[in-house]
């Protein structure tokens, strides 16, 4: 059982080895000293049969093996860093996923607060009613007063303080109602931010 982790744990880091290997050559062949590097080993290889250290035949043979072998290695190390970058691509597409979905619950967020400001306005203005309506009944009531108190039925302490509770009741509804309109100013902030 150990024996089985371990040969993982060793897999795992020999290919982690062998990607990095694979991401430094792909990226140093790409570079201006690579380029150079192999422009002088070149200028080196036709120099050697022109300074008669090596025949013509034998440098070309040995210069086709070395860049056949350079040639295959470079394009198992490219496909392995198109494997790699083709993995982070799908790892980048699950998180942009995953983002698309945040966006559409957070989108199920705000209209569930639009409904609810406009089922708050509509209850404002239903409040606003009842108090335009409590403020005709007030008036009402105060023209009867009147009439009355010129009949000499109610006295003006009476009706003076009747006239103050109504006046005062009026004002907490008034209150309330610029409460709940700052509470809807505010929610309709926060959806728009």
């Amino acid at each position: 059982m150990m024996d089985q982790k371990e040969n993982n744990i060793l897999g795992e880091r020999n290919k982690a080895r062998l990607e990095r290997i694979a991401n430094v050559a792909t990226r140093w062949i790409g570079s201006t000293a690579s380029l150079l590097v192999h422009t002088v080993l070149f200028i080196i290889a036709f120099a050697l049969p022109l300074l008669h250290i090596l025949s013509f035949d034998k440098m070309l043979l040995v210069l086709t093996t070395i860049v056949s072998l350079e040639a295959i290695y470079l394009a198992i190390f490219i496909q392995m860093s198109v494997n790699k970058n083709s993995e982070d691509i799908e790892e980048i597409q699950e998180y942009v996923e995953e983002i698309q979905e945040d966006i559409e619950e957070i989108q199920e967020d705000v209209d569930e607060i639009q409904e609810d400001v406009e089922e708050i306005q509509e209850d404002v203005e239903e409040i606003q009613e009842d108090v335009e309506e409590i403020q005709e009944d007030v008036e009402e009531i105060q023209e009867e007063l009147d009439e009355d108190a010129e009949d000499g039925l109610v006295s003006q302490k009476t009706e003076a303080v009747q006239v103050f509770n109504s006046v005062d009741k009026i004002s907490k509804i008034q209150l309330l109602i610029n409460q709940l309109q700052k509470e809807i100013e505010q929610l309709k902030a926060q959806k728009i931010s």
